[in-house]
């Protein structure tokens, strides 16, 4: 048929229509179309199946699910409350820094790495013949993982001098940046060693798997992340203050950008640093909610390290110790001054007064050049606040060195042969877990299973919630299906949205599907088409941060990094939101069991946790394009930043895919078209 019919009578006409209607009514929506297209003549290979047009329907716009995790993290910022006297906030410092280190930054790393020596292996001198002298070294942060390090050594020294401890951010060139070299140089023309670190990812650490991102996978298997980075740079301050000709109580740090970050987590947290000056690198719970892009970096929104405490505790951890935060006017990367000021800055004052000397914070706006920058005004403000401090000649103009600036391979150190990158020291770490192995006698089964889902619920951090309201934004009702659009808002104040579908002679009581896809409930025409077709009803869902529910186009890491680093686990979050809509489509349908369907990795995990939790809830689960083992997230070329929520600190360290599916008997787990060697989009 071409669309009309030529040389018929009317009553051939009404024959054929009542054939296709006849056919339709017994067919499922996708052959209904097929057979729409046929018989219009306007079949195109890409116009989208009556079930491919409703899973576009908008329900929510990123914007709504943006300010909702907005709204849910800001009201739990922990506020620095002002203690009534001195002592009282020395005693909570020291609360603070025992339970940030052993419980946040050293979570998981063998206590024999934490305090192993520092090892600093000279590999070369360089006489420069201007005053000072630079010697290269590498170092060791943990077994066979190694740094870079220069140190800036002034000549014909009579004491012992300040150290200061210089940190890069994410600068290409490493410590061969020419403001990095300017700076060292200055500090040592003016009688104080200066260190400075190479990064993790940068400079002489720039290969592939020493991405920051390679870090989450630190996480899985059962260590902290930012404990990686806090070594690296905790080593460099246990060198300098080991020298004999540097005064270990005159010791500081500085840094620009990732280094300013450095400069103010180490500072707060070691109490040998003496003197800070933070160059922008950080900003509040607060202004990181307005531009999540400011903190978009796995180091600074780390595990639950501003679960109990926010950026600002750390500098008012300082008090009284002389410290200078400065940010850019106009900065055009991040942390604006004017932007961060009122929670850094001006919330903090009065515990240094409270600790004896309010004059002890400063603060610098650069406006020259205003970006972001540790170009001549920052140094100069650097250089007045170190040699004030401490107690030499106040010297704040920049000697010139600009003939003194050395090229990146005469300030190589070298690596050794064989070392370990960021993900190579994960898999190090991963390849050494062992689990106990399940109980094989019926009697110490059920015993089993109960503690392993209550370890499961306390590595997931899982908090049930409950459909406060299932809002209908959306029907149809065409071509044999009809639809209903929901958003569903939880106890918790966070929401989901999803299609229900189904052919419209369904039994309102007929069996149910649940469907999640790694591309959001838009790509799973295939799935839900079939599930429809069988005269099923369908829940086609996306989580929060899935599909329909990002908060922006396509990245949802640095929301995920935020309520992780405020003590969520996006996982447990999505878990207990596709536990919370099962149970609504439960008690709506009448099913007691109901099915699960998956595409995709995300998925997959989100489905399998669900079933481990709360096996009554599924007969089964169906997962395609699965993974065997969470393995593939340590060997494979899966990144952080696409499937952010599955990079759970510790869920390797006490599970597999195996392990969860033996929690989550008698719900049959079946996994289709497994995945290997390529990741999963």
């Amino acid at each position: 048929m071409n669309g009309s019919i030529d040389n018929g009578s009317i009553e051939e006409v009404i024959h054929v229509d009542r054939w296709v209607q006849m056919i339709m009514r017994k067919a499922g929506p996708l052959l209904c179309a097929g057979i729409l297209a046929i018989y219009s003549g306007n079949a195109v290979a890409d116009d989208p199946t009556p079930v491919e047009a409703a899973l576009q329907a908008p329900v929510q716009t990123p914007a709504v699910t943006a300010y909702q995790i907005q709204h849910y993290l800001m009201k739990r910022i922990p506020k620095a409350k002002l203690p009534s006297t001195a002592a009282e906030w020395r005693e909570e410092q020291r609360t603070l820094r025992t339970h940030i280190l052993n419980d946040i930054i050293y979570h998981g790393w063998p206590r024999e790495w934490v305090e192993a020596p520092t090892r600093f292996e000279q590999v070369g001198v360089i006489d420069t013949g201007f005053g000072y002298r630079l010697r290269k070294f590498r170092y060791e942060i943990v077994p066979g993982f190694f740094s870079t390090a220069i140190l800036y050594e002034p000549e014909k020294l009579d004491a012992p001098a300040p150290g200061i401890l210089n940190v890069i951010g994410h600068e290409h060139m490493g410590h061969a940046a020419e403001y990095e070299q300017k700076r060292c140089i200055n500090f040592a023309k003016r009688g104080m060693y200066a260190l400075s670190l190479s990064w993790m990812g940068f400079g002489e650490l720039a290969q592939p798997e020493n991405d920051h991102d390679e870090t989450a996978r630190l996480d899985l298997a059962g260590t902290s992340a930012v404990g990686l980075f806090y070594l690296s740079m905790r080593r460099g301050l246990d060198y300098l203050a080991s020298l004999k000709t540097v005064d270990a109580k005159r010791l500081g740090v500085t840094g620009l950008s990732g280094g300013g970050w450095q400069t103010t987590l180490l500072s707060a947290l070691d109490e040998r640093v003496a003197v800070s000056v933070e160059v922008a690198g950080f900003g509040s719970q607060e202004s990181n909610l307005i531009r999540p892009g400011d903190t978009n970096e796995v180091e600074e929104s780390a595990t639950d390290l501003t679960a109990n405490e926010d950026y600002p505790f750390l500098v008012a951890m300082r008090a009284p110790r002389p410290t200078l935060l400065v940010h850019n006017g106009e900065d055009d990367c991040c942390f604006r001054a004017e932007l961060v000021k009122p929670y850094i800055y001006e919330q903090i004052k009065p515990f240094f007064k409270l600790m004896g000397d309010e004059s002890a914070l400063a603060w610098h706006e650069n406006r020259d050049p205003g970006t972001h920058n540790y170009q001549l005004d920052n140094r100069e403000q650097a250089y007045a606040f170190f040699t004030r401090n401490f107690g030499l000649p106040l010297t704040p103009n920049e000697i010139p060195s600009d003939g003194e600036i050395r090229a990146p391979e005469e300030l190589a150190a070298g690596l050794p042969a064989g070392e370990l990158t960021i993900a190579g020291q994960a898999r190090k770490l991963a390849g050494d877990i062992v689990r106990a192995e399940a109980p094989s006698a019926a009697s110490e089964r059920a015993a089993w299973v109960k503690s392993q889902k209550e370890q499961l619920a306390s590595v997931l951090h899982f908090k049930k919630v409950s459909v406060d309201h299932a809002w209908r934004m959306a029907n149809t009702k065409h071509l044999g299906l009809q639809t209903l659009a929901y958003r569903f808002d939880f106890s918790n104040e966070l929401s989901a949205s999803a299609i229900w579908l189904a052919a419209t002679s369904t039994s309102p009581y007929a069996p149910a599907t649940i469907v999640l896809n790694d591309g959001g409930y838009k790509a799973s025409g295939k799935t839900v088409t079939e599930r429809v077709d069988r005269g099923e009803q369908v829940l086609a869902l996306d989580t929060v941060l899935n599909g329909a529910m990002m908060p922006q186009e396509d990245d949802p890491a640095a929301w995920a990094m935020m309520l992780t680093a405020d003590g969520d686990r996006p996982l447990g979050i999505e878990v207990g939101q596709l536990l919370a809509a099962a149970e609504w489509l439960r008690s709506t349908t009448g099913q007691r069991h109901l099915r699960m369907e998956t595409q995709g990795i995300r998925s997959q995990m989100v489905a399998l946790v669900a079933a481990a939790i709360e096996p009554d809830m599924f007969n089964v689960v169906v997962s395609i394009d699965a993974m065997d083992s969470l393995s593939f997230l340590m060997e494979g070329p899966l990144l952080f930043r696409t499937a952010p929520e599955l990079f759970c600190q510790d869920l390797y360290k006490y599970f597999d895919v195996d392990r969860l599916e033996a929690i989550a008997a008698p719900t049959k787990i079946e996994r289709r078209r497994k995945i290997t060697g390529v990741s999963a989009k």
